[in-house]
């Protein structure tokens, strides 16, 4: 179509168009993104509202690679470790954090779509210039009052990652950072963890 012709086309022409690009007026529900068809690959539900996700960096990937591969090494055989896989956290809220653990019997077959808040022990979030606000400030807040009790924040510093981590105080139901983590992410909680964060530069 022309800018022309796009010019004079009705605004109130809905033709072809998905349903999902006008939401109710209350909201979309976590449920919901299973039935929309032509949905955006990774789009998010945040606070009734669609997420849509911008191409990835290199440091982005190299980085959810780089954290994925280090988890399965230290990872506890009851548990699993997904990437890009969405949280239900509510009736309105299903984010997709960049890596999470869950336990493994809340892998219930190759169709499914989502994990329940209480069976996801850790989130990980990678933090891109389009997800800044979301990734340092309301998913946390939405994690936590879920219920999680670990995430991790991961910010590019010269391409590097530099991994800040919190772990939830169940009296104030938010997070509280236990550590910042530069060339070495080596934890305890919520297992042993040792990965080498300069690996990075042979991805």
């Amino acid at each position: 179509m022309t800018a022309e012709a796009w010019s004079e086309a009705p605004m109130n022409d809905t033709h072809g168009l998905p349903d999902w690009v006008f939401p109710p007026q209350e909201g979309f529900k976590a449920s919901d993104l299973d039935h929309m068809t032509q949905l955006p690959a990774h789009t998010e539900l945040i606070d009734g509202s669609l997420v849509f996700v911008s191409p990835q960096a290199s440091f982005h990937t190299r980085t959810v690679d780089l954290l994925t591969a280090g988890l399965r090494r230290h990872l506890p055989r009851p548990l699993r470790v997904r990437r890009e896989m969405s949280v239900i956290l509510g009736l309105r809220q299903r984010p997709e954090p960049d890596v999470c653990v869950i336990r493994a019997e809340a892998d219930r077959g190759p169709d499914q779509t989502a994990y329940e808040a209480n069976d996801v022990l850790l989130v990980v979030e990678v933090v891109s210039p389009d997800s800044e606000e979301r990734d340092r400030k309301r998913k946390p807040q939405l994690y936590a009052e879920a219920g999680i009790g670990h995430f991790w924040r991961v910010e590019n510093q010269s391409g590097r990652p530099t991994v800040y981590v919190y772990e939830l105080d169940p009296a104030t139901a938010a997070y509280a950072l236990t550590g910042i983590h530069h060339d070495r992410l080596e934890l305890s909680l919520p297992f042993e963890v040792d990965i080498d964060l300069t690996e990075i530069d042979t991805l």
